[in-house]
């Protein structure tokens, strides 16, 4: 029996999937699990798997174009099957064709308009000498100009200031400013948006608009922190523990102690969960972001954590997460630190009830008993829902966190 390929939901926001690439030709003899066609979702790249065997009997969409999600890709059958009926009940015309794929490397330069003549010699009375100003001729002389060579626009034909300051044949003189060439080629190039960044977009105006953010912040004293990250990594050289993976088990642990922040607002009612997902913001290779989660935080070691953040991001990166591996996180870290940021506020994901920024952890004066020491800081910041999460509450969970880093010795067991 002939069976259809459809273009799949990948993931809660997706409602639509471009087709990369064809990994199986018209024709071709397909077993049940050989891997059909790669299609660009709003979070990754994914493989279509053959749900039958057969042979690959129409293929009905291009690649580049854009398919509804559940619209029908291609037909699987016998080689003398009647397949009439499927592909009567498909709609192609619903696939809107790709945009033109920006051309790489540099902007391609305007045409050329057709070569301007060269200007005219400049006027030379009789005797020989050339009609220039004072100015002019000093101008000429300091730039190492020969003035004779000049096309004066000046009365006359003499040469004034700016014949010699648009020779442009050595540095100007000292205070007179140089002027630069006109620019070439156009200005501004229009990429078509990817499909996750269009989902980008469109989840930024769902979350800021109607989700009443607030924001607060916090600054963490990370140095005992930073002595369990340099132990362990004497321990076990081979697997380096981060500040990010310290955070990350710190933050689980938090939120296992303020359930009421591990919430998500579902319209009609708040959604406690009772497990800690936590989704780590990762950016993607041409731009985007996607948040990998790891499931059961506050159940995981130091160790585990470490390997599987850097397992999912690396693999998020080149847009190769599986959708259970970025759908279901119950709260959000995102940490720029890493890229010398101090601090800043994240948006939130909806329906998730808050998201956690960190920043940079940098040594900087600080008071202890009143003397002055170097410490090492680290400023977060909590974004909340607050139709999930009061100020309160808030303020109770970042207290708990910062007591969590500042003697985090147990978080190592």
């Amino acid at each position: 029996m002939a069976a259809r390929v459809l273009m799949p939901k990948g993931s809660d926001t997706m409602t639509e999937g471009k087709v990369l690439k064809w990994l199986k030709k018209q024709g071709d003899s397909v077993a049940d699990g050989d891997a059909l066609v790669e299609i660009e979702t709003d979070k990754v790249n994914m493989e279509v798997e053959a749900m039958a065997s057969g042979v690959l009997r129409k293929i009905l969409v291009n690649e580049g174009a854009m398919v509804p999600v559940g619209e029908l890709l291609a037909v699987i059958g016998k080689p003398d099957e009647d397949v009439s009926s499927l592909l009567a009940s498909s709609a192609p015309s619903k696939a809107s064709p790709a945009a033109p794929s920006p051309r790489k490397g540099p902007p391609v330069a305007a045409p050329a308009t057709a070569e301007a003549p060269p200007p005219p010699p400049p006027k030379t009375p009789v005797g020989g000498r050339v009609l220039a100003s004072p100015l002019a001729r000093r101008m000429a002389k300091d730039a190492g100009v020969e003035i004779s060579r000049l096309a004066g626009t000046g009365p006359g034909g003499r040469i004034i200031r700016r014949d010699v300051e648009g020779a442009g044949t050595a540095a100007p003189p000292r205070g007179v400013p140089r002027r630069e060439p006109p620019l070439t080629g156009p200005e501004f190039r229009d990429e078509p948006l990817s499909t996750m960044r269009k989902v980008i977009a469109e989840r930024l105006a769902q979350s800021l608009g109607p989700v009443p953010h607030f924001y607060l912040t916090i600054e963490v004293d990370m140095r005992r922190a930073k002595e369990l990250r340099e132990s362990a990594n004497l321990l076990d050289p081979n697997q380096k523990l981060t500040y990010n993976d310290i955070i990350l088990k710190a933050v689980a642990a938090a939120l296992r102690k303020h359930p009421e922040v591990n919430a998500s607002f579902m319209g009609a009612s708040l959604r406690y969960h009772n497990r800690v997902h936590i989704g780590i913001a990762v950016a993607v290779e041409g731009g985007g972001l996607i948040t990998p989660v790891i499931r059961d935080c506050d159940r995981k070691t130091l160790q585990q954590i470490s390997a599987e953040a850097k397992e999912l991001a690396a693999r998020a990166r080149v847009r190769k997460l599986k959708p259970e591996e970025y759908v279901g996180a119950t709260f959000s870290v995102s940490n720029l630190g890493m890229m010398g940021i101090d601090e800043f506020s994240a948006v939130i994901n909806p329906p998730e009830g808050a998201i956690l920024a960190v920043g940079a952890v940098v040594e900087k004066p600080v008071a202890v008993d009143g003397r002055i020491e170097i410490g090492s800081r680290c400023r977060m910041t909590l974004s909340s829902d607050h139709r999930v999460v009061d100020g309160a509450t808030g303020a109770a969970f970042l207290k708990s966190l910062r007591g969590i880093l500042e003697n985090p010795v147990y978080l190592a067991f």
